[in-house]
């Protein structure tokens, strides 16, 4: 892997992912016409993404959340695990505290929505790739006030949550027993529907419940609900 250089250099190499073949089209069409990038490939999943960087070695990838087969957050992972010297550019539709959290967390450096412009993504790319962190500013805003908030006291007589579950889980799962639907527990947390879906995946996995009823039973046995 080449480190981009000043301009004149060699060209910043990129891979992007997205699930969306319109926006991973307009993406390669968008950035691959600017000087001193180059798109090496394309991927519609996470676990096409891992291929292509592995095939290809780029210096930054920009990578969605929100994907089949692999996700965002966890390719994220496999691609700081496997391939360090990757720098990762998020570029996604939500800006919630726990998707921003959770990139970041799991060795994201950039943070940018899709109505960030070509300009701003590249110089993102570029920055990645020097080592650099830039966020957009709603994802700036969600993470200064996820980490500024004062904590909340714990109950007296609150108890570690069960299996491995965040207090986050612990209430999207209480919220499922009480017959929520995912659109509702959504507007509940001013989360989005992906967002949500990723939460209650990580649960039924956490407490190999198969399904919602067997989640719901697991809440009552746990006193959750």
């Amino acid at each position: 892997m080449t480190t981009p250089g000043p301009p004149g250099g060699p060209p910043l190499r990129i891979v992007i992912a997205d699930d969306q073949a319109s926006v991973r089209e307009g993406l390669v069409l968008l950035l691959g016409g600017l000087p001193g990038i180059e798109v090496a490939g394309a991927a519609a999943d996470g676990e096409q993404a891992l291929a292509l960087v592995a095939e290809h070695n780029p210096d930054a990838i920009l990578l969605d959340l929100h994907m089949p087969v692999l996700d965002g957050i966890e390719t994220t992972r496999r691609l700081t695990a496997e391939h360090p010297g990757v720098a990762i550019v998020v570029l996604t539709t939500f800006a919630d505290d726990g998707s921003v959290l959770d990139a970041l967390h799991a060795g994201a450096r950039s943070y940018l929505t899709k109505d960030a412009d070509r300009t701003h993504i590249a110089q993102a790319l570029h920055a990645a790739a020097r080592g650099l962190t830039v966020f957009d500013p709603r994802a700036h805003a969600t993470l200064l006030a996820a980490t500024t908030a004062p904590a909340k006291p714990e109950p007296a007589q609150a108890a570690p949550a069960p299996d491995g579950l965040t207090q986050r889980e612990v209430e999207i799962l209480g919220l499922i027993a009480r017959g929520l639907t995912n659109p509702e527990i959504a507007a509940k947390l001013f989360l989005s529907n992906h967002t949500i879906k990723t939460h209650i995946n990580r649960i039924f996995a956490k407490t190999g419940s198969r399904d919602r009823a067997a989640a719901i039973g697991y809440a009552h046995r746990k006193g959750i609900a």
